[in-house]
């Protein structure tokens, strides 16, 4: 089985953990509601996207 042959130091374990961090989530506004939803995605509240209804209002929870 394979060993590592010397202790990995903490400098270069954190730069191997660098990309593992959360990325902060990025809010819209709806322009037709005004709520907040993800960008390119329907907004859960109205149903619209790009202007337009996708999801009917007795659809959307």
């Amino acid at each position: 089985m394979a060993v590592p042959k010397r202790k990995t130091s903490p400098s270069r374990r954190n730069m191997r953990r660098s990309h593992d961090a959360l990325k902060a989530t990025i809010n819209q506004d709806c322009p037709n509601c005004g709520e907040l939803k993800l960008p390119h995605h329907v907004c859960g509240s109205c149903g619209y996207y790009d202007g337009r209804e996708v999801v009917g209002s007795s659809d959307v929870a």
